[in-house]
């Protein structure tokens, strides 16, 4: 019999679906089959049942937070059980004489492996593992899967890539977060100054666009334009200086130009025609989509990747957690027969049947050379209504559908015009685009098009051209502030900053973090009270201007530390070095970035009073600001963010006694679920609740009948 260890409860299910079997209180069991001759049995962890041990389980004098006991750099880095009621399962059976093989069904990339291994590992026992290695959880691809399964060893050094980073990152999150907290101590500050190898260079890249916004000082500048009227008809245009409009520092002087040119006669100097091909956008990685869900309806990343990873679990997306935009042609050869079931859906007979029958072999969408370890972002075979989902997963359903649909489509067809009015004394510049066919924007239609101009039909150099030219007042224009969907691609392209040996090493590894953990560090930024998002927009902190001004002119402020990493972990999980060498870098770097921080700590400048709760050593600090996180589902009146709890603000005025504390059953409820709670009406699942010595995962709920929030566990197998 084999045993199948599967991630979490929906997957398992998933993973027996193809197969005769019954559900048992703690288990799946799978009949004997010619997949499985002599059976299986389906148990599943709940996410990550391991945790790294804290400080003071290798040493206890690092349980107290001194400057002494750093750094702390353990010689074997180890983990502990934290989930023990599916670990014990998953224990029972891994003993079983009967299981004479494991398959290890974690989710195929390097966080998965790592999941399952860890939990082997920590039972001890030691039985013949294959690896099943798959992007989907359709019947069809689970089967295919059990029928093609990997050896253990062909995925092992993924195995050593995630225990090295996961070892590396505890070394200079531990240290780092300890030295700096200790030393912003010794300055009156109270708080806690979480560092992370890619957070805090995400967050030095925040502050910085933030000053530079707050800094930025708008010039005015004064441009002319001009409205040109010929037998054919009007068209406007601006005054150039080489290519580019001339910018005038005075209105005196734009004023003098003006009155030289209204002397002037003009006639089209030049009109230059250009066609252009706009080939369809590229499928959906998980970077991409959760950028264009962030543009479209305001999706935070975190919000897309768990509504991607739900339509994944249902069986109608492909693996969300991918890198690649690109496919195989094994992936290929199944399109046709998806569109077809599509356009059997109301909502897609106006784009389907496709102008393209097949993209099996245009490169730019099947390549299987930029395919890693899954394809991009598709739906699978399995198809389903939209109008039958839940909103959010609708619609991010229906955006990956179009993406695929217009994959199918020809190139969108413009015709640019470029055309240059001139006097004597000057030359004015008109540009138009006009779309000869739209191609796949029918599938994708622009949603708030530029008005682009619009010339007259029959324009021709050398007409003449009665001209009606006025000075416009211009001013320049700060920054853009950057959106969570910013922050996810501004993450991957941070590269760019650093020289470009490095610039390269980030470009081939996907820039800061990966796919699966970006939306997790921007979760994590917004949890430590370092930035705030308002209306998509996103805002540094006072604790993030105080940690910047102390870091970012250290390693520790740039993406140089995580391009050097990553090009060694790459190097690990390919197989192509050991960890040993990397294990012992990072072991140096923990200890030089510790001895670094005291010796600039007395220069830092620190602005106690800027930041939120109590000064070091003081019994009674500064009030935090009491900030409205949502509407009260009670009444209706804004709750606000106190030190312990969140309260209702008509707690007076209408008497409500709505409040939910921040931590419940020692489990700290991060702000951004506080928010899912009051805006949907309940979290998504969160997991480390204790209670009778028993930890458990549960989602928050707001129980209107009973006017209260309660707890909502997921049903049990």
């Amino acid at each position: 019999m084999q045993l199948i260890i599967a991630e979490k409860p929906d997957q398992a299910k998933k993973l027996a679906a193809p197969f005769a079997g019954r559900m048992e209180k703690d288990h799946i069991q799978i009949d004997a089959c010619p997949v499985f001759p002599n059976g299986a049995v389906v148990v599943w962890a709940l996410g990550h049942l391991l945790e790294p041990v804290p400080p003071e389980v290798y040493h206890g004098e690092w349980k107290r937070w001194t400057l002494d006991t750093l750094p702390m750099i353990p010689e074997r880095f180890q983990y502990r059980v934290k989930r023990r009621r599916e670990y014990q399962v998953i224990q029972r059976f891994a003993r079983d004489s009967k299981v004479k093989e494991f398959i290890h069904a974690g989710d195929a990339e390097r966080e998965g492996e790592a999941i399952i291994r860890l939990i082997i590992r920590e039972t001890g026992v030691h039985k013949p593992m294959k690896r099943l290695w798959i992007s989907s959880l359709t019947p069809q691809a689970v089967e295919n899967g059990f029928r093609n399964l990997l050896h253990a060893e062909e995925t092992a050094p993924l195995f050593q890539e995630a225990c090295g980073r996961a070892y590396a990152d505890w070394l200079i999150g531990m240290n780092a977060s300890r030295a700096y907290t200790l030393l912003m101590q010794q300055h009156g500050a109270g708080d806690v100054f979480s560092i992370g190898r890619v957070q805090t260079p995400t967050l030095c890249m925040i502050v910085k666009r933030d000053r530079e916004i707050s800094s930025f000082k708008p010039v005015d500048y004064w441009e002319i334009h001009g409205r040109f009227s010929t037998d054919k008809g009007t068209y406007k245009g601006v005054l150039i200086d080489g290519k580019e409009p001339k910018k005038f520092d005075t209105e005196e002087e734009s004023a003098a130009r003006l009155e030289e040119l209204n002397n002037e006669s003009f006639q089209i100097q030049s009109l230059v025609k250009k066609k252009r091909s706009v080939p369809p956008p590229m499928l959906f990685s998980l970077s991409t989509l959760q950028s264009q869900a962030n543009r479209a309806f305001s999706f935070s990343p975190k919000k897309t990747l768990d509504t991607a990873q739900k339509l994944y679990t249902k069986g109608l997306l492909t693996y969300p957690r991918t890198d690649s935009q690109h496919v195989t042609k094994e992936e290929a050869s199944l399109f046709p027969d998806i569109l077809k079931k599509l356009g059997a859906i109301s909502a897609f007979r106006d784009v389907l049947p496709a102008p393209v029958p097949s993209i099996s072999g245009n490169k730019r969408y099947v390549n299987e050379a930029k395919v890693k370890d899954h394809y991009a972002i598709i739906p699978t075979e399995t198809i389903k209504n939209p109008e039958h989902l839940p909103a959010d997963e609708a619609r991010i359903y229906e955006m990956v559908i179009k993406r695929l649909i217009a994959a199918h489509y020809p190139a969108a067809e413009a015709e640019d015009t470029t055309v240059i009015t001139a006097s004597a004394g000057g030359s004015f510049l008109t540009k138009a685009t006009a779309w000869v066919s739209a191609g796949w924007k029918t599938v994708l239609p622009p949603g708030k098009d530029k008005k682009e101009p619009v010339l007259p039909a029959g324009l021709e150099k050398g007409m003449p051209c009665e001209a009606a030219l006025n000075v416009e007042k211009k001013q320049t224009k700060a920054p853009k502030r950057y959106s969570e969907g910013d922050l996810i691609q501004l993450m991957k392209t941070c590269g760019k900053e650093l020289d470009p040996e490095l610039a390269s090493v980030l470009k081939s590894t996907e820039g800061l973090g990966t796919e699966a953990t970006r939306a997790g560090i921007i979760t994590t930024l917004k949890d430590r009270q370092y930035i705030s998002v308002e209306k998509n927009l996103v805002y540094a902190e006072p604790k993030a201007e105080v940690l910047y001004d102390a870091v970012s002119h250290t390693i520790l402020g740039s993406a140089e530390m995580t391009a050097q990493w990553e090009k060694r972990l790459h190097e690990i999980g390919s197989g192509e070095k050991g960890a040993g060498a990397f294990l012992e870098q990072a072991r140096k770097l923990a200890a030089s970035i510790v001895e670094e921080a005291k010796q600039a700590s007395p220069q830092w400048q620190v602005d106690v009073g800027a930041l939120p709760g109590r000064k070091a050593g003081s019994r009674k600090g500064a009030p935090k600001k009491k900030r409205a996180v949502g509407t009260c589902p009670s009444c209706g009146k804004s709750i606000l963010s106190m030190d312990s709890f969140y309260g209702c603000a008509g707690y007076k005025s209408n008497n409500c006694r709505f409040t939910l504390s921040k931590t419940i059953l020692g489990r700290k409820i991060p702000a951004a679920e506080v928010k899912r709670l009051l805006q949907d009406g309940s979290t998504s699942l969160i997991d480390g609740f204790q209670k009778d010595k028993e930890t458990f995962s549960a989602s928050l709920s707001w129980n209107k009948d009973e006017n209260k929030v309660v707890f909502t566990r997921p049903p049990r197998v």
